[in-house]
């Protein structure tokens, strides 16, 4: 090789692991950065995650460091720490290790507070273990709760003092949120502090009449002693299905001081939801959101928590459902707040004052608003990102007090964005189907700071992986749907290949979207298949009208748009009619057997991953949003079961499922087998034993997608 030669390095072929597992295939990201009061700097956890450390966002440079495990004074030490929260003051940190999961997101874990100044480290409590600790604004007290009551620490003084005495496991529950609440609605946890810390506001959940669900959890060989389990052991929790009762709510405040609990006078009733519970902007009174069961309307309440009296401030209607990505999208002021609507047919912004008096709408036009980054008061502005672009992208952009819309970065793709305090400064993030995610800071001004992450060797790594396009294709009554189709890398026009239709297609989600993925249907594409998708009605960010056609029966214009949509990839010159697929998982595998029973179908063979298969066996809170109950809604519930197809099933099917799945319950995947088995229908199943919803255990992903591949490779080449 001649001197000074560039040498030419060939990328590994990629593998199925490449493709699947979570953390092989993931880009690389940027460490959390927290906004710190003086709108200058930041703070984030140091590379080897041993320290809390300040950042300039002009310089990119360390200014200081806030904590660190070294540098601790005093006989208490921790090694290492899974997360922290800093006071409202900034001089106490609230840290947290040996995180024991309870759901997808609620955890138990030991607290403690670090105090900034004198580098001690104190206990939030000896008694066992916390959940949802509350840092006060001053650093001085933790609410947090344990055995489903809550406690208040004094670190000044030592003492930790029961607020309530009368919480119970699968029958009362304080402070922290039941299964549906944090599943259904967001909610991890409902303590609040006034701004004085002289009151601690929550939410009380009876689940008395909730029916408790049951199942056998048994150890997978990702556990550590898998076959310690001789007895298996079962697993109960308050799980309410659709027409079965909720947990009963009530808010109530507690008087730091003199120690009271007092209900808030609000009008709840039996079967209402409080899905939303915050002090207003002066940290006064509190702000809280009442939505009835059938979820098509919405009370906001200012209360009083001192007298306890309660006042209608906003009420929201839909002849539909009341989607939670709107009115969660909330921001209370000190003299007017922001909140999100949809009443227009699209989602977006209005600000009121305390009143209840609509000030002006901050957003309109024909796109959705699909975050809040807050509003600049100095200037008048609010920051968001939209879809103005169109539904499949997603872009930040500023607006004036006149309602002048402008995009910060006008490029089709998805990018958000995390201000400074002050909003003069913001971390950018950007990616598209064909670029992987940049990580950039930027003054308000739209000046690049500096790049913080660019993935350039994750993009070389990945530059022979399939890529994905966009279309549009013509649904079930002709109206155009989003879709997305990938090749395999050498893909040859003059030839024909087999198809697989994924999907999810649930209401209000979204699947064709132009941002960087690199998962399992790659991997499918890069073995020899071209991977379609489309967004059928009842999908997300485009209309209210789109989405709310699926209204109260469920599974039915869902299907015919897959199929419509199937159709039309069959009829390309590429692919091959007579070998052709779905996929889906949860709602996902939910419309893989509702297709695959459906007289116009013309897949050979399909798979359900998690899938529910009626109705009646799902969450309430979700199911009802856009079903009512099956007691107001039977007919719906019956023409909506895959169950009640299951004699019109003549496709080779695979179902599988992981049986400690506590969101669509293994009991789904057996019932529906358990037909087909009466009915004489044969089928393969192939079951995760201890795993859940996500399949995030080991490497369960990549074994998959590779029993996938092979199923497909069984019956369709």
């Amino acid at each position: 090789m001649a001197a000074g030669a560039a040498m030419s390095v060939q990328a590994a072929p990629l593998t199925l692991d490449d493709y699947c597992d979570i953390k092989t295939a993931a880009p690389n990201s940027v460490k959390e950065m927290r906004p710190l009061a003086d709108g200058q700097t930041y703070a984030c956890i140091s590379d080897d995650g041993s320290a809390i450390e300040v950042y300039s966002y002009k310089t990119g440079k360390l200014v200081t460091t806030l904590f660190s495990t070294a540098s601790i004074s005093g006989e208490l030490k921790i090694d290492e720490f899974d997360g922290y929260a800093i006071s409202g003051n900034e001089k106490k940190i609230l840290l947290w290790n040996n995180v024991e999961q309870i759901y997808r997101h609620t955890f138990r874990a030991d607290y403690y507070v670090y105090d900034v100044a004198r580098r001690t480290l104190k206990r939030v409590s000896d008694a066992g273990k916390q959940q949802g600790a509350v840092l006060s604004h001053d650093g001085r007290m933790v609410a947090y709760q344990r055995a489903n009551n809550i406690y208040i620490a004094n670190l000044d003084y030592g003492t930790d003092v029961a607020v309530t005495t009368d919480g119970e496991v699968n029958r009362i529950i304080y402070g922290t949120p039941d299964w549906g609440y944090e599943e259904e609605f967001g909610v991890l946890n409902t303590m609040r502090w006034s701004a004085d810390d002289s009151r601690l506001a929550f939410i009380r959940f009876d689940e008395s009449e909730v029916p408790a669900y049951s199942f056998d959890n048994y150890r997978s060989y990702c556990d550590e002693d898998p076959e310690g389990d001789l007895y298996p052991a079962t697993y109960t929790y308050k799980y309410p299905l659709a027409g079965y009762p909720n947990s009963v709510v009530s808010v109530h405040a507690y008087d730091v001081n003199n120690r009271v609990i007092k209900k808030m006078d609000l009008p709840i009733g039996a079967t209402d939801y409080v899905p939303s519970l915050e002090f207003d902007g002066k940290g006064e009174n509190l702000m809280a959101m009442i939505v009835n069961r059938d979820q098509n309307e919405l009370n906001l309440y200012q209360v009083n928590p001192g007298s306890t009296v309660a006042r209608l401030i906003l009420t929201q209607k839909s002849k539909a459902w009341l989607s939670p990505d709107a009115y969660q999208m909330v921001d209370y002021a000190d003299n007017d707040f922001v909140i999100g609507s949809e009443e227009s047919g699209y989602r977006h912004l209005y600000l009121y004052d305390y009143n209840g008096v609509l000030k002006r709408q901050i957003t309109s036009g024909d796109f959705n608003v699909t975050a809040y980054y807050g509003r600049d008061q100095r200037k008048g502005v609010c920051y968001v990102q939209t879809t103005s672009l169109g539904a499949i992208n997603r872009n930040v952009a500023s607006v004036d007090a006149k309602g002048k819309l402008t995009l910060l970065h006008p490029e089709e793709g998805t990018e958000n964005a995390w201000f400074s305090r002050d909003f003069s400064y913001y971390l950018r993030s950007y990616s598209s189907s064909t670029t992987p995610p940049v990580y950039a800071i930027y003054t308000s001004g739209g000046k690049c700071v500096q790049t913080v992450e660019d993935n350039a060797e994750y993009a070389a790594k990945y530059a022979s992986a399939p890529k994905m396009e966009f279309l549009k294709v013509k649904n079930a009554v002709g109206e155009e749907m989003n879709a997305y189709i990938i090749k395999p890398a050498d893909f040859n026009p003059a030839q024909k290949y087999p198809l697989m239709m994924y999907q999810y297609n649930g209401p209000d989600s979204q699947e064709v979207l132009n941002r960087w993925r690199m998962e399992g249907i790659f991997y499918v594409a890069s073995q020899g298949y071209v991977v379609a998708c489309v967004d059928g009605r009842g999908t997300g960010n485009r209309s209210r009208q789109w989405a709310n056609s699926v209204y109260c029966h469920l599974g039915e214009y869902e299907t015919a748009d897959q199929l419509a949509g199937a159709a039309w990839f069959a009829s390309q010159p590429y692919i091959d009619a007579e070998r052709t697929s779905c996929f889906g998982w949860s709602y996902g595998g939910y419309m893989t057997l509702m297709e695959l029973s459906d007289p116009a179908c013309r897949f050979k063979c399909g798979v359900s991953m998690a899938p529910v298969t009626d109705w009646r066996f799902y969450d309430s809170i979700y199911t009802e949003r856009y079903m009512l109950t099956p007691q107001q809604n039977k007919a719906g519930y019956d023409s909506a079961s895959a169950l009640a197809r299951t004699s019109q099933m003549n496709k080779k099917l695979l179902i599988m499922s992981g049986t400690s799945d506590d969101n669509v319950h293994y009991y789904n995947t057996l019932k529906y087998t358990s037909k087909l088995n009466y009915e004489g229908t044969l089928f393969d199943m192939m079951s995760y034993t201890g795993f859940e919803h996500s399949l995030r255990m080991c490497n369960a992903r990549a074994r998959l997608f590779d029993k996938l591949v092979n199923y497909l490779d069984a019956n369709l080449k």
